[in-house]
């Protein structure tokens, strides 16, 4: 994730008792992203409230979003999965300010 990078996040409340199925259900829908030009995917499920997920993706452009939002698997595993969820789903855009991350010591490796 670098700076400037345009983010889209889904928050997702699953239904009660659904939460393990529509992490196995969406799992792989999430990671179709990088089959439509997503650089980077992520699911992430609350600890705090384990019917609660985060979906993550970043996209050059809306357009490449939406034609995997809109995509016939994509809109299939929605329909699929209707009973997992509560709606309404609605993406949220974000521009990415900075980021950080602490590197491997390979230097030290090396040494």
């Amino acid at each position: 994730m670098r700076e400037d990078d345009t983010v889209v996040t889904i928050l997702w409340h699953a239904t009660p008792f659904r939460g393990d199925k529509f992490e196995d259900a969406w799992r792989p829908v999430a990671a179709l992203a990088l089959d439509y030009g997503a650089s980077f995917w992520a699911l992430f499920r609350s600890k705090d409230d384990p019917l609660d997920f985060t979906q993550v993706a970043i996209f050059d452009s809306k357009l490449e979003w939406e034609r995997y939002w809109y995509s016939e698997e994509v809109s299939e595993a929605r329909a699929e999965a209707s009973g997992y969820f509560e709606v309404p789903v609605l993406p949220i855009w974000h521009r990415v300010v900075a980021t950080g991350e602490v590197a491997p010591a390979e230097a030290e490796a090396e040494t």
